[in-house]
């Protein structure tokens, strides 16, 4: 495996981890009713942990593979010197910041009863750190700063839609538990309910990176712009996906024999898949020239 290869699975591995951290925490701390929030953050608490853990791992390994890739040579990761140089730059110094939140959310993980409102906190923190460097930061001055706020809103976005999936998956199995009925349906209308305003600024901050880093992005003229139109086209289906769960799967959950349920579980983990290879693809065209 090439430095290069393995900074883009270093960067892939971080997107997930982050988003997945990011997305379980709204529900356990914002979108479950109170009473079931104990119940959920039980649940999820071996997954934001994992995450959590993850998020500064893979910030650390960035940081290195940076390092070789900056230097020229991976036998430099071990020199302090080498390390000294990168953090002085513009990515050196808006990582710190990136890997001082992931230890924040990793020493949240003490924080008893508040907990997951600072497992989110930190998680978009780090979001928001994503959008200081990379194609993100290409621009100076206001249209800069309008530039780094608008990726920012466009990971917390996907953030809640893409990472807020899997934990879609468990509360559908808690809605066939009686207990747990209620609580968890409430919970999944929420998701729905603000997932609409996600999945609109997800996509609308999306067409407005492409119109900051490439203007148009067709015809694909080299490999930045083709990964760009796939990711794109990924984003498309699974905006797809989302309105036929919703508008078509939802409303026949309660009509016997429709299937429905399962149907809306295979579909949902369908966009998960599609989700992560979205995530490949951005991992690997920020690392090429638009």
């Amino acid at each position: 495996m090439t430095l290069e290869t393995l900074y883009i699975f270093c960067r892939w591995l971080h997107f997930s981890a982050l988003m997945l951290l990011t997305g379980s925490a709204f529900y356990s701390a914002l979108l479950a009713p109170r009473r079931y929030r104990a119940v959920l953050s039980q649940r999820l608490m071996p997954l934001l942990i994992g995450c959590t853990m993850l998020t500064l791992l893979s910030a650390l390994a960035i940081l290195a593979a940076q390092t070789g890739l900056m230097s020229g040579d991976w036998r430099n990761i071990v020199q302090a010197a080498i390390w000294r140089a990168v953090m002085q730059t513009g990515f050196g110094q808006a990582w710190m910041v990136q890997l001082l939140a992931a230890l924040l959310a990793c020493l949240s993980l003490a924080g008893g009863g508040r907990r997951q409102r600072l497992l989110l906190l930190w998680g978009l923190v780090q979001l928001c750190g994503m959008a200081l460097v990379g194609h993100a930061a290409m621009l100076d001055g206001w249209p800069g700063a309008l530039q780094r706020f608008n990726h920012a809103i466009h990971l917390i976005g996907a953030s809640f839609w893409a990472g807020g999936l899997l934990p879609l998956l468990w509360l559908m199995r808690d809605a066939r538990q009686p207990a747990l009925r209620s609580d968890a349906i409430c919970t999944m209308m929420r998701f729905s309910r603000y997932g609409h305003l996600a999945v609109a600024l997800t996509l609308l901050s999306g067409m407005i990176n492409t119109a900051f880093i490439v203007g148009w992005p067709w015809p694909a003229t080299n490999d930045y712009r083709l990964l760009l139109m796939v990711k794109i086209l990924l984003v498309a289906l699974m905006a797809g996906i989302a309105l036929f769960n919703r508008y078509w799967l939802v409303p026949r959950f309660s009509t016997p024999g429709s299937g429905a349920q399962l149907w809306f579980m295979r579909t949902t983990q369908l966009e998960i898949v599609i989700a992560l290879l979205v995530v490949i693809a951005v991992s690997t065209f920020a690392t090429l020239q638009p």
